[in-house]
């Protein structure tokens, strides 16, 4: 999309507006004709269908633009959380040196070379050091992580480091079962793959036995 940015009356009907709601878009410059640069992420949602071959004021695709800001917003805001602000209140002292573990915690990202989901399930399981953290906030890190343009390699590790530097366990194991509709939808297609990735560090890395009792459950029969 080298050079000037073109933009056509769909994007004037009102269905466009920045995130202030106050009207104005790219085409609101006199003059010249307007800039990528210039236009709001509705435009360019716009745009976007123009290009695919549809028509963005047909009945269907009129409120599209918005709603495609709003659902990408949501899909992503984890740029806008932290761990810090997550835990905040939910970390205890505890006399408890045996493994924490909870399983199947569901999650939806998108992958960052497509634009496509992968969704599945993280288990995550520490060994505590004198701290440990609400059960609750074990899903919520993942959330944190996952509302993010990501690769499934990097969510494993991310979450396994925010435990880490959280709680200083002796030891935190992450892992992760999703599929992918980058490779369910195109390219390969196909249907019945899962991709597996862990992150083990600590004691579920030295310790055989350890590993070992947390893989088992993670394998264990729902």
């Amino acid at each position: 999309m080298a050079g000037k940015f073109e933009l056509d009356d769909v994007v004037t009907n009102g269905a466009a507006k920045n995130g202030n709601g106050n009207g104005h878009s790219a085409l609101s410059h006199a003059g010249a004709a307007p800039t990528l640069h210039d236009a709001n992420v509705q435009e360019i949602y716009a745009e976007l269908l123009k290009r695919i071959g549809e028509d963005p004021t047909r009945d269907g695709l009129k409120q599209t633009p918005k709603r495609m800001e709003k659902s990408m917003a949501f899909l992503t805001k984890g740029y806008e959380q932290s761990v810090a602000e997550v835990l905040h209140d939910a970390l205890f002292d505890v006399d408890y040196d045996e493994m924490v573990m909870v399983r199947d915690i569901e999650f939806y990202s998108l992958c960052e070379h497509h634009l496509l989901p992968f969704f599945g399930k993280a288990h995550i399981a520490y060994v505590p050091n004198g701290k440990v953290v609400g059960l609750s906030k074990l899903p919520r890190i993942v959330e944190v992580f996952a509302r993010r343009l990501q690769v499934q390699e990097r969510l494993t590790q991310q979450i396994a480091e925010a435990i880490e530097e959280a709680i200083a366990p002796q030891g935190v194991g992450v892992v992760i079962e999703a599929q992918h509709l980058c490779m369910m939808m195109r390219g390969v297609e196909k249907q019945s793959s899962a991709t597996v990735t862990s992150s083990l560090r600590g004691v579920f890395k030295t310790q055989l036995q350890t590993r070992n009792e947390f893989l088992s459950l993670v394998r264990a029969e729902r």
